[in-house]
């Protein structure tokens, strides 16, 4: 029986719902009329759930949390229980947040750790032109298109001694955008293990390098 060629073609609608932080620096109301940079940061897998409490556990909430001003409106959004970061979830959020508040679009950037580092690759593979910067750290590997990141620069985190990610993971990101001629700065923490996000957001280097980045146009 021969098949019989078939098209579709209808408009799907899709509900979206995330909860999320958000947190504003401490010079926000002073100056709210100026465009503030913004930072988007994923979690990894041990934080998901209903519970918001969890996101706070590492990266920029905890330091938020425990009385560090970061210069940018960070945005810290929880992925469901047993779930994976999606682009189409984290786009919606990006989008309420600039629409809301003041934000400098030409500074946004995005960071996570272990399935926050998946999370990363992918959202920028999507949305290559949103961002000013990324950083990845001890992320799952992905494929993606290396044209996308041509004029994105990255920087990349691992822990050379990682039984969970494998640092081959982050290797063959790392070399797979280099050999399309990408900005690739890669860090690795020869004696650490999974928890490479630790040294890497308690490091003021990181900050200033995403903020020496604007998005042109």
């Amino acid at each position: 029986m021969k098949g019989i060629e078939n098209r579709l073609s209808r408009t799907a609608k899709k509900r979206i719902a995330c909860r999320y932080l958000l947190y504003l620096p401490k010079r926000y109301k002073a100056e709210g009329g100026k465009g503030f940079p913004l930072l988007l940061f994923l979690h990894g897998a041990g934080e998901r759930g209903d519970d918001l409490e969890r996101v706070k556990v590492h990266g920029p909430p905890r330091l938020i949390e425990a009385g560090k001003n970061l210069p940018f409106v960070v945005v810290a959004p929880q992925c469901p229980a047993g779930e994976w970061w999606t682009t189409d979830v984290l786009d919606a959020v990006l989008r309420e947040v600039v629409e809301k508040h003041n934000i400098d679009e030409g500074r946004i950037y995005v960071s996570g750790l272990s399935m926050g580092g998946y999370g990363t690759w992918l959202l920028a593979n999507q949305f290559p032109n949103r961002f000013a910067a990324i950083a990845p750290i001890c992320g799952p590997f992905v494929w993606v298109n290396a044209e996308n990141f041509k004029s994105l620069p990255v920087w990349c985190f691992h822990g050379a001694m990682d039984e969970v990610v494998p640092i081959q993971d982050s290797i063959k990101m790392v070399k797979m955008l280099r050999r399309a001629g990408c900005d690739v700065r890669f860090t690795v923490y020869p004696d650490a293990e999974h928890d490479s996000w630790t040294e890497t957001y308690n490091n003021e280097a990181l900050y200033e390098w995403l903020l020496q980045h604007k998005r042109s146009g």
